[in-house]
C-alpha cells in the first residue's frame, strides 16, 4: 500500500503540538500538507484521535469528503471538500488537546487516509466505527503524531 506524506508546519512528528492548537489555548487546527495521494483516490479522510485518553480512543477532529486533488489545510481552516463531524466533545469540527492534568504525555494521531469510496458514517461516528468504515476502502494513509500534555 502506499505512503501519504503528512506533516505539520506547526510541529514535527512526535514532537509537542503548540498551546495555540490546544484546549487551553486558542484551540485552532493546525495545518497539514500532504503528498503522495495515489491515482483512484475517490476522497481524503483525516481523523485526529487519542489512543491515551482515560476513556478509550478520543475523537478530536473527523473530516470527510476531502477533494483528493488538495494538499493540504491551513491552519483553523475546513479542508478542501471535506465535511466536518461531532468530536469528543460534542461540537462539530476540531477540538484540541486537552488532556486530564497530571495524566502525563497524550499522544494524538493525526490520519490521512485516501479511500475509494465514501465512507457509511452517521450521526456521531466514533474513532473505532472510522476505523472500521476505512478497512477495505483504504488506497494509501499517512500517519503524523503530535504531543501534549498537562
Amino acid at each position: 500500500m502506499t505512503a501519504i506524506e503528512l506533516t505539520s508546519g506547526m510541529f514535527a512528528d512526535h514532537e509537542e503540538i503548540p498551546r495555540r492548537h490546544t484546549g487551553e489555548g486558542e484551540d485552532v487546527s493546525p495545518s497539514l500538507t500532504w503528498s503522495r495521494v495515489p491515482d483512484g483516490t475517490s476522497e481524503l479522510v483525516l481523523l485526529c484521535e487519542d489512543p491515551d485518553a482515560p476513556g478509550g480512543s478520543f475523537l478530536h477532529w473527523l473530516v470527510t469528503g476531502i477533494d483528493p486533488r488538495s494538499s493540504g489545510v491551513a491552519e483553523g481552516e475546513l479542508p478542501p471538500g471535506g465535511q466536518e463531524w461531532p468530536n469528543g466533545f460534542g461540537r462539530v469540527g476540531w477540538g484540541g488537546p486537552m488532556p486530564p492534568p497530571g495524566h502525563g504525555t497524550h499522544r494524538y494521531f493525526f490520519r490521512l487516509w485516501a479511500v475509494s469510496e465514501s465512507l457509511p458514517l452517521h450521526g456521531k461516528p466514533t474513532v473505532d466505527a472510522v476505523h472500521r468504515a476505512v478497512k477495505g476502502r483504504e488506497l494509501a494513509s499517512g500517519v503524523l503524531v503530535g504531543t501534549y500534555q498537562r
